[in-house]
């Protein structure tokens, strides 16, 4: 019998840890179905690499603990955590996610800037008045 596989995927604050095992195909986020979730954009998204793999994903089950984020932010992170998850298992399914975004393997390490003092954004300057 495989090893579980424990994988960690981050996009802006929200990090999800995923955990494969062989299965069925179920995927669990944060103790949830996700089928369960009502958002069709979080669906959609999330769902990505389930729909890229064809019934590879059936022999495996997929549970999910994420935190942090938006609700963008962190149905990207699902979706990458997914796809990892699923590369581990099956080296096959590497080059079709990559063909198809590379966002699913790479985690986007990308963060807001800070704000400065005495400005009002992280850039903008406060407007001068010469008169």
């Amino acid at each position: 019998m495989k090893k579980n596989a424990m994988i960690v995927a981050k996009r802006k604050t929200a990090v999800a840890n995923a955990i494969i095992k062989e299965g069925t195909g179920n995927v669990f986020i944060n103790g949830k179905s996700l089928n369960s979730f009502n958002d069709k954009l979080f669906n959609r998204i999330a769902s990505e690499p389930i729909e890229l793999s064809d019934d590879l994903y059936k022999k495996y089950d997929i549970y999910i603990t994420i935190r942090g984020g938006g609700q963008v932010a962190r149905a990207q992170t699902i979706r990458s955590a997914i796809a990892k998850s699923l590369v581990k298992k099956e080296k096959s399914l590497r080059k079709k996610f990559l063909e198809y975004d590379r966002a699913m393997l790479v985690d986007d390490k990308r963060q807001t800037e800070a704000q400065k003092p005495y400005r009002s954004a992280a850039r903008a300057l406060k407007q001068t008045s010469y008169r």
